[in-house]
């Protein structure tokens, strides 16, 4: 600010000085009629004051310019220094927007985070479940093992017991023999020895007591012995299947499935009960075959059930199945011993809606009569269906039923039997014989094309089979 002060007072000191000197340089052409140039002495004196206010001026500017690099800056660079202002202005614009991209892929970057430590948590809580539920199945396997070594160890003395009492029992009868025999050789002596063939009496209506008793025994050790025969028969297999781990359940397998319409959440929630119930029923059945009970073993959030309610009361068709969530293995623990529910599932609901048309080719396969045995067109025809199957599971078909030909063996096997008299390589082809729903069945006509005609069709035959055809296998085998 004293810099900006004592220039000023500079250049107004300088300008005063400068006006001065050319004032009297003027007045001393003027009177002295000077001429410079040719010119009149009053254009000489106007042309020494032009040239006093330019040297002014000059001196003022060079003051200026060389004391002030700010000013030099200003009237030299303007132009370049707004353009570089414009400039950093639009690089500052791209800046923020550049600092908001940031920010904001740096929130989403802390929500991904959060939902991976969430995933993260879920997971070492499924993961210590898992961990848990394979200490509990260990201590049944252990705690089985010991309750059949422990049958065993019983059965063993049991048998003991049964071989002594029926050595006891052979010895008896021996002796009852004996003392029979004894009766049979003093019945000529039965007046002389009348006391003492009563005395045998006793002995052997006491020995035939004895020997009664015994016989009870062992039918009482018999039986038990084959109510512990059985027992153990049970506990090995629960065994086997602990330790083998064989899969009654397997992982998203249906344990039921149905096409429900209803149009209130009333409707609805006695449907879903419904099903419930039934699934609850059929994993019982495959889990703990043979074993009668009713208990609830299926494990289900209320809020998948409330979800499942919402959907499907609008009065659209639904197909619902109920899906296992896990693997279970015949004789779970938790479902043999009656503890809490642990089968885990969930439930899948879909549009019962049109997926295929009529008339639409799902699947063909390539065949050469010429060459062909029953056993290779039986072979086609099964890859022919397995991928018919394997379409329909991927398109959203949840019925694993197949019906060919309308379920008409004979048609089928004249269309097998005729394929065999073309003298030509054929394609045959699966053609959807109605509109086919996502709850199926899968209902299908078999055609030969061969260029894009159609020889043969299953729905137009059977035709009159000729007598001398070699007969085709059952339509078993291409099941």
């Amino acid at each position: 600010m004293a810099t900006g002060y004592v220039l000023v007072l500079a250049v107004l000191i300088l300008g005063g000085v400068i006006a001065t000197l050319g004032d009297r340089i003027g007045m001393r052409v003027g009177k002295a009629r000077l001429s410079l140039f040719r010119l009149r002495p009053r254009q000489t004196a106007t042309l020494v004051s032009i040239l006093t206010g330019s040297v002014i001026s000059a001196s003022t500017l060079a003051l200026l310019f060389g004391v002030s690099r700010q000013l030099r800056t200003g009237v030299f660079e303007l132009e370049q220094i707004q353009a570089d202002l414009s400039q950093a202005e639009a690089e500052l614009a791209n800046a923020r927007q550049e600092k908001a991209g940031i920010e904001e892929a740096l929130t989403d970057s802390r929500q991904e985070q959060q939902e991976a430590e969430e995933d993260l948590r879920e997971i070492n809580q499924f993961l210590q479940e898992a961990v848990e539920q394979q200490q509990t199945t260990q201590s049944e396997l252990q705690r089985s093992q010991g309750q059949l070594e422990t049958l065993r160890s019983q059965l063993s003395d049991v048998s003991q017991q049964s071989a002594q009492l029926q050595q006891e029992i052979q010895r008896l009868d021996s002796e009852r023999s004996s003392l029979l025999s004894q009766q049979e050789a003093v019945q000529g002596e039965i007046e002389e020895r009348d006391r003492a063939i009563a005395q045998r009496d006793d002995e052997i209506v006491q020995r035939d007591r004895d020997i009664a008793k015994r016989e009870q025994r062992l039918s009482e050790l018999q039986s038990q012995q084959a109510m512990l025969q059985e027992d153990v028969i049970a506990l090995e297999r629960q065994y086997e299947g602990l330790f083998r781990g064989s899969v009654a359940v397997g992982r998203n397998q249906a344990l039921v499935s149905a096409l429900i319409r209803v149009r209130d959440r009333s409707e609805a929630r006695r449907a879903v009960d419904q099903l419930l119930r039934e699934a609850n029923q059929s994993a019982i059945q495959q889990i703990a075959p043979g074993i009668s009970r009713d208990q609830q073993v299926l494990l289900i959030a209320q809020e998948d059930v409330s979800r499942l309610i919402d959907r499907i009361n609008n009065g659209q068709p639904y197909v619902v199945r109920v899906m296992s969530a896990a693997n279970y293995i015949i004789g779970e623990p938790c479902v043999v011993a009656n503890a809490e529910p642990c089968v885990q599932v969930f439930v899948d609901a879909t549009v019962n809606e049109v997926i295929y048309q009529q008339n639409e080719r799902l699947a063909a396969v390539t065949v050469d009569p010429r060459s062909l045995t029953n056993q290779d067109l039986v072979e086609k025809l099964n890859l022919l269906v397995n991928s018919l199957q394997f379409r329909a599971r991927q398109d959203g078909i949840v019925s694993e039923s197949l019906q060919i030909a309308n379920g008409r063996t004979e048609a089928l096997l004249a269309f097998l039997g005729e394929i065999k008299t073309f003298n030509e390589p054929i394609e045959i082809q699966a053609i959807a014989s109605r509109p086919i729903l996502t709850i199926g069945p899968l209902q299908v006509e078999l055609f030969a094309v061969s260029d894009g005609e159609i020889l043969l069709r299953t729905d137009e035959l059977p035709r009159e089979t000729p007598e001398d055809e070699e007969p085709m296998n059952s339509p078993t085998e291409v099941r």
